[in-house]
């Protein structure tokens, strides 16, 4: 199990260095000079050349990356072109937002999508599985943001059961405050996930349902609920572990249009916006970033998986 653990993290290292690579190989494939984005498009000649030496723009483009990456596995992220702010601080005032938006959604969808998948998986064929698995459909092809306008238009603007948009933090408007204003914007993502969480449940339920493991616990005489929840739900779930891994890890990184639509100031926003600006030090704060929390979502489902499954612990 060490040795296996060992090996994800250095593969994990090498996953973020070359997602740096890739990031900062794409900024400088784009035409522009980020030194005019600091003194304005007028600037003269002299002081966009005093602006790149101070940021280290007129070196060769190894040196700028070896020295990012000398300077982030310090925690040194460098500045906003843009803001001229430190651009992990800048992340971290940002994070708050999106892990309440990611966390409640969480919550939501994983409630709602693998009951209705458990149900379903129960009674195949029946109007409650037909019904559900449309529902599913439905959610799963309604994009975010038209469905996060649609709510909006209905729930806050005519019906005015919540407000518009904004953030509100806890220490600010309170734990009911904070939830009231991530209603909708929670309702908008589980209604996505829930419908993927709830097809995956049924699909995996059925398949591990016709195993021989189960039909065995069956001819023991075990009851239907136990067999249910110690042998069919259980080997269901890995699955389950990874699309969750993957999905909060992507969210975390910045649910940009969820964010965009109901005005969160969180991760996905200043992403976006140092994409349009070509502010470089934000952009690969951001990426990596992202890329951490994907790595780190790997490396927590690889341990999920070894308890729910011990087989690959020793396998490792």
């Amino acid at each position: 199990m060490t040795a296996r653990l060992v090996r994800r993290l250095l593969a994990s290292v090498l996953v973020l260095v070359i997602v740096c690579a890739v990031t900062f190989l794409i900024f400088f494939a784009v035409p522009g000079k980020p030194a005019e984005l600091i003194a304005g498009k007028y600037a003269s000649q002299e002081t966009l050349a005093l602006i790149e030496h101070r940021l280290g723009l007129d070196q060769p483009l190894p040196l700028q990356f070896a020295r990012f990456l000398t300077h982030a596995a310090r925690g040194d992220w460098g500045f906003s072109y843009v803001s001229q702010q430190p651009v992990l601080g800048t992340i971290l005032v940002a994070f708050p937002k999106t892990l309440s938006l990611t966390f409640g959604a969480m919550v939501v969808w994983l409630v709602i999508g693998i009951p209705i998948g458990v149900l379903s998986a129960l009674k195949p064929g029946s109007a409650w599985d037909r019904l559900a698995m449309v529902s599913a459909l439905v959610g799963i092809s309604m994009p975010p943001y038209w469905l996060g306008l649609i709510l909006l238009r209905v729930f806050a603007d005519q019906l005015g059961w919540f407000p518009l948009g904004d953030y509100v933090e806890i220490a600010r408007g309170g734990v009911l405050g904070w939830a009231h204003h991530l209603v909708l914007p929670w309702a908008t993502l589980a209604a996505l996930y829930a419908g993927w969480y709830a097809r995956m449940t049924r699909a995996q339920m059925l398949d591990v349902a016709r195993l021989d493991f189960v039909r065995t616990a069956r001819a023991k005489g075990l009851g239907q609920v136990a067999v249910v929840w110690r042998h069919i739900l259980r080997n269901a779930l890995l699955p389950l572990v990874t699309m969750l891994g993957m999905d909060v890890a992507y969210l975390f990184g910045g649910a940009v249009l969820t964010e965009s639509v109901f005005g969160i100031p969180g991760v996905g926003g200043l992403a976006w916006r140092a994409i349009r600006m070509r502010d470089l030090p934000m952009v690969m704060g951001t990426v990596l970033f992202a890329a951490c929390f994907i790595v780190l979502a790997n490396l927590i489902v690889d341990l999920v998986y070894s308890a729910l499954d011990p087989r690959i612990s020793a396998e490792g």
